[in-house]
């Protein structure tokens, strides 16, 4: 799987092995000298895929963008396998939000992709045939081989999610930050990236993922950051994700029905309504 996955040289597992993915101390971010994010202290596991959750509001992606220094920080520090993230973007791959993106952008599908080879082809370079036989392989990867040349403002939504998550696919990278990955998808999409997110683990991919379903969270990740403005709790989802630590990261907004099972025991429905429990992120 992971020759598949990652065709090309990326930097040595040796190399990392021996430091967490991702380190996190002291981090505080504030807009218009408001807190949004309060000296959040966090260390990512080696293996396992991570969610994190908390509601609207909570820091959760503006957790993500610190750590990627899109947004600036008022305190803190935070290293990727060791090393500042200045110094690692090599290693770090990123699916933001797809409100974020400028949908009417004049590129197919795999012009997308293969932006996530620049920094192996190298800016103002063409994109040569190895690199473009790799970012197909991507899309194949989430079944959008067939859309390669289409206009990525004409596909649909979980379209554009797959195309995302292929150019994250094609950046090789050893750290994956997703934001909502499974927001406004159907089914199928919904299946085909959580498959691709293990497909990630098994290969010794970090994957830290915003995630808004509460009632998902026990069937696709292995651990949890549970926020709001602080680090409510974090660990393994089976001892973490419990009705104690949910009520402190919501306030008690939750009913009975709304505390997740614990464990992979229960099997997703697939044909149950992927309506999120909540309405955007913060």
């Amino acid at each position: 799987m992971s020759a598949m996955l990652f065709p090309h040289s990326a930097p040595s597992i040796a190399e990392t092995a021996a430091t967490p993915p991702l380190e996190v101390r002291g981090l505080t971010v504030a807009y218009n000298r408001k807190p949004v994010l309060w000296s959040a202290d966090y260390t990512a596991p080696a293996r396992g895929l991570i969610a994190i959750v908390g509601p609207n509001g909570a820091g959760k992606s503006t957790f993500i963008k610190a750590c990627l220094g899109l947004v600036p920080a008022v305190s803190g520090t935070v290293k990727v396998h060791g090393g500042p993230v200045a110094k690692r973007r090599a290693l770090i791959g990123y699916v933001p939000q797809r409100e974020t993106v400028d949908w009417d952008f004049p590129a197919s599908a795999l012009d997308v992709v293969a932006m996530g080879r620049y920094a192996m082809i190298g800016w103002c370079r063409p994109v040569g045939r190895a690199h473009k036989e790799a970012a197909r392989a991507c899309l194949d990867r989430v079944g959008m081989a067939d859309f390669a040349d289409r206009q990525i403002g004409q596909l649909s939504g979980g379209q554009q999610q797959r195309v995302f998550l292929a150019r994250a696919l094609a950046q090789e990278a050893r750290v994956y930050f997703m934001d909502e990955p499974f927001a406004g998808v159907d089914a199928a999409t919904e299946r085909a990236v959580i498959q691709v997110l293990r497909d990630l683990d098994h290969a010794g991919r970090t994957v830290i993922c915003v995630h808004h379903d509460l009632q998902t969270v026990a069937d696709y990740f292995d651990h949890v950051l549970l926020l709001n403005t602080r680090v409510v709790a974090a660990g393994p989802v089976a001892t973490t994700l419990n009705a104690e630590t949910l009520r402190q990261t919501y306030g008690g907004r939750l009913g009975p029905g709304d505390v997740p099972m614990a464990g992979r025991d229960r099997a997703p429905d697939p044909g149950r309504d992927l309506a999120p429990l909540e309405r955007g992120v913060a």
